[in-house]
This record gives C-alpha cells, sequence and structure tokens, in this order.
C-alpha cells in the first residue's frame, strides 16, 4: 500500500467517523466589504472561561475569508427553529439575511439573529492555517441569550432537531 491510498483511507475513514459524531450547529457571521457575510458551523467549541474564548474552524470559502479577515464576527449557536436556516448557510447558493430570517445589526456592525439559542460577539485571537482548513480561536465579547426552543444538531449529514 503506498502512502497517497493509505492517507485516502484515513481521510475517508475520519469523514465515516465524524459523521457518526452529533454536533451542535452554529452560524457565523460578520459585516463584510459587500454586505453580510455568513457560514454553517459545527465546529464550533468552548475553550476558556477566563478569560471567555472559542474556536471554531473554517475551510477555504469566500465567507470563510471574510470572516477570517474581520475584526470582529457573531457565533450563534442554533436551536430547533432554525435547521432551515442552517442548511441555507452550508450552501455556497442558499439564501443568507433575508427579511423572514430574522436578522437585524448589532451598533458594531456585525449582523445578529436575535432568535439564536445564543450569539457570541467575538473578535480573533489566533488563526491557524492546518491542512484545507483553518482554526480560529476567538476572545468573547459580548453574549445575547435568545429563546431556548430545542435542540439542532448535525449527525450523518443531516440537521437533526428535539425540543427542549
Amino acid at each position: 500500500m503506498d502512502l497517497v491510498t493509505a492517507t485516502d483511507q484515513v481521510t475517508e475513514g475520519m469523514k465515516a467517523a465524524f459523521r457518526r459524531y452529533p454536533t451542535g450547529v452554529a452560524v457565523i457571521s460578520t459585516a463584510g466589504p459587500d454586505g453580510p457575510v455568513g457560514l454553517t458551523a459545527s465546529s464550533v467549541a468552548s475553550v476558556s472561561l477566563a478569560p471567555p474564548a472559542l474556536s471554531f474552524s473554517v475551510m477555504g470559502t469566500s465567507a470563510a475569508g471574510a470572516i477570517l479577515e474581520a475584526p470582529s464576527f457573531v457565533v450563534h449557536l442554533l436551536g430547533s427553529t432554525h435547521a432551515g436556516l442552517a442548511h441555507e448557510f452550508a450552501h455556497t447558493d442558499g439564501r443568507r439575511f433575508t427579511p423572514d430570517q430574522g436578522w437585524d445589526t448589532l451598533p458594531s456592525g456585525e449582523p445578529i439573529l436575535p432568535g439564536a439559542l445564543a450569539a457570541l460577539r467575538a473578535a480573533p485571537l489566533h488563526r491557524l492555517p492546518v491542512g484545507d482548513s483553518t482554526v480560529v480561536v476567538a476572545a468573547v465579547l459580548e453574549v445575547f441569550h435568545g429563546p431556548d426552543d430545542g435542540r439542532l444538531i448535525y449527525h450523518r449529514r443531516e440537521f437533526v432537531t428535539s425540543p427542549a
């Protein structure tokens, strides 16, 4: 077995392993140079409480590039009523920041979804390129709590909801 094949097998095995692992769902948004940008992420994690910090990873899309360049962004932790929105933000041709999705703008300029379980305005502390992704560690600047409307998880390539 050559190294390329072994690497491909590990990559496919890793994809299959993480499909089996349910994760929370978030939308990360920022004010880009041409208007609001955002993407769906399932890699958000709490890093530290003192100081408050979180992490996530993004891949090389135009929305990811805008988030990586932004001085601040908002990480929205989504609940059961936002499965459709998560799907829209997961695809490059998805509808984003429409009035019916419930978006508003913070005084600092970032788009915010007040109906999310929680929205955390954050500023990047570290950006670490890893392969085709970038891991971001960010300081949490503000926290906004929305309605506690149930669970939204990503499992086996599907958004799955359940009541609170």
